[in-house]
């Protein structure tokens, strides 16, 4: 779904954190900009500035023209006047209140106490109406994070950050909160910048990434250019490395439990999990599950061959070497061993084919 047009977020900051300096910036509007990198890459350190909670040395912050930060015209507005809401990895909830209690301190603080309609909105957005008389100590984990993100929005917040939210819960307990933050994304019209070393949360949440190093900004794009890079690897871990496919679901099932998504790069097949004919879905493709071949495959077991050229070939990691795939205009990456790099001679430009062992499905 196309996110609501919202407000614009401009970011361009300097400041030294002890031997760290952070040189970074970055433009998004409405939907998830996601901060990707590894640890220490100064994702939190940036979010924080945003946030107000560190004064930068250098730089500007507005949000659609209202300026938080303007170092040069010295314009600092403290975080209480910054209309943003923070959600952080720990949901940081009153004790002492119930889950009502909670979600009515975000609109007290934000001066919007004759305002039911927003409240049940919220509530009925997150799915926390059967918690509000409880206790956070008697939520779960996914349960307190829905339930902090309410607290945030009932701020009235003009830009929300949430830095790693899932990264405290396991598996079950992300899988139960990512639709949530998926209708956030796409019913509010609000920027959400996010805070994330998961490449599949990244894949699934985010219109725009902004890939961090450093301190700086080495790439910033959609998802498909970004973490199709040949040279993520040392950024993201040799597992992690792929492309990200959008497409609309042509067939829901073929008799098999497969569904057939048609991307720009081809129709591809899919376990169908209820995937719904016509709806749209993102597709990982990691570069560990492709092969490639100078000839189109004959009599294989995957279902899934795609005709493209090398746009490009990256440098050796051990053994291996990752090659980017251009199949009209999507891009797709295969890891290969160098010695098979050398004997088919890839180089950019060489039409080849892409054999696609594993798909998985991340919205």
């Amino acid at each position: 779904m196309t996110p609501t047009p919202g407000p614009r977020l401009s970011v361009a900051v300097r400041h030294r954190f002890g031997g760290f300096r952070l040189d970074a910036g970055f433009t998004c509007e409405s939907g998830v900009t996601a901060l990707f990198g590894r640890s220490g890459s100064g994702k939190t350190s940036l979010v924080n500035v945003i946030a107000g909670l560190v004064r930068p040395d250098e730089g500007r912050i507005d949000v659609d023209g209202r300026v938080l930060v303007d170092t040069a015209a010295g314009i600092f507005l403290p975080p209480h006047r910054r209309r943003v809401g923070y959600v952080f990895q720990e949901a940081r909830l009153f004790p002492h209140f119930r889950v009502r209690g909670n979600l009515l301190y975000g609109r007290w603080f934000a001066g919007r106490r004759d305002r039911p309609d927003e409240f049940g909105r919220i509530v009925a957005m997150l799915g926390i109406a059967p918690l509000l008389d409880r206790r956070p100590g008697d939520l779960s984990g996914g349960e307190r994070q829905r339930v902090a993100i309410g607290r945030a929005l009932l701020a009235d917040p003009q830009l929300l950050l949430m830095d790693e939210p899932l990264a405290s819960l396991d598996q079950a307990r992300k899988a139960e909160i990512l639709p949530y933050i998926e209708r956030l994304r796409d019913e509010t019209g609000i920027p959400i910048v996010y805070v994330s070393h998961a490449i599949d949360e990244v894949a699934r949440l985010a219109g725009t990434v902004v890939l961090l190093e450093g301190g700086r900004v080495l790439a910033a794009g959609p998802p498909d250019r970004v973490l199709a890079r040949v040279d993520l690897e040392p950024l993201a871990g040799a597992e992690e490395v792929g492309a990200v496919l959008e497409g609309r679901v042509a067939a829901a099932d073929d008799g098999y439990g497969l569904a057939v998504v048609a991307t720009r790069a081809g129709p591809v097949s899919v376990p169908a999990g209820g995937l719904p004919a016509g709806g749209r879905v993102r597709l990982r493709i990691r570069a560990r599950d492709v092969m490639l071949a100078s000839r189109r495959p004959e009599g294989i077991s995957a279902l899934n061959v795609l005709a493209g050229r090398i746009a490009d070939v990256g440098a050796a990691h051990g053994a291996a070497v990752d090659v980017q795939v251009d199949c009209a205009g999507a891009i797709l990456v295969a890891r290969v061993t160098r010695r098979s790099a050398v004997q088919m001679a890839l180089a950019p430009g060489m039409p080849i084919f892409a054999v696609v062992k594993s798909v998985g499905v991340v919205t």
